[in-house]
């Protein structure tokens, strides 16, 4: 990186995201988060933070193919909420591995504005672990924080 300015900002994101992370795990627990920046253009979400960095890198992306998560979750910008793996699996061709983690149930929380989705928050622990109030406690801290998460997932993508 040869711009130090762009260096700094991807600092700053990542501590914005861990802040979250650390933020969300202490109130509600959770067994892995990752947090996904959105490149419309390239048609990838592009992971920007990942509480397991061994099986989730933060250099992994995954294609954004039109389905019925993609329609909630990135059309409407709706919170995806599945409480087992049967309800995911559809969705997450990695769900072998997420099990793998002891993760069965998953929740996806778009960060947006103005209708536009820049990426999403993403929090995995065992079966049945996101009940409605959680879910609604989960999107009230990600909403606290829009701003700096858009700005920081536009740092993430550079």
């Amino acid at each position: 990186m040869d711009d130090p300015s762009q260096e700094i900002a991807q600092d700053m994101a990542q501590a914005v995201f861990a802040e979250l992370h650390g933020t969300m795990d202490g109130a509600e627990g959770v067994k892995l988060f990752t947090i996904s920046a959105l490149d419309h253009k390239a048609g990838l979400a592009r992971r920007a933070y990942s509480s397991d960095p061994a099986a989730y890198p933060v250099t992994g992306t995954k294609p954004m193919v039109p389905d019925g998560w993609s329609a909630l979750v990135l059309d409407r910008g709706e919170t995806f909420v599945a409480n087992t793996t049967a309800e995911f699996s559809p969705y997450f061709p990695d769900h072998a591995l997420i099990n793998s983690l002891g993760c069965q149930s998953a929740v996806n929380i778009p960060v947006m504005h103005n209708g536009h989705v820049f990426g999403t928050v993403n929090l995995l622990d065992v079966e049945n672990h996101f009940p409605a109030d959680r879910v609604e406690r989960l999107k009230a801290m990600v909403a606290a924080r829009r701003v700096e998460l858009i700005l920081a997932l536009k740092a993430a993508l550079g």
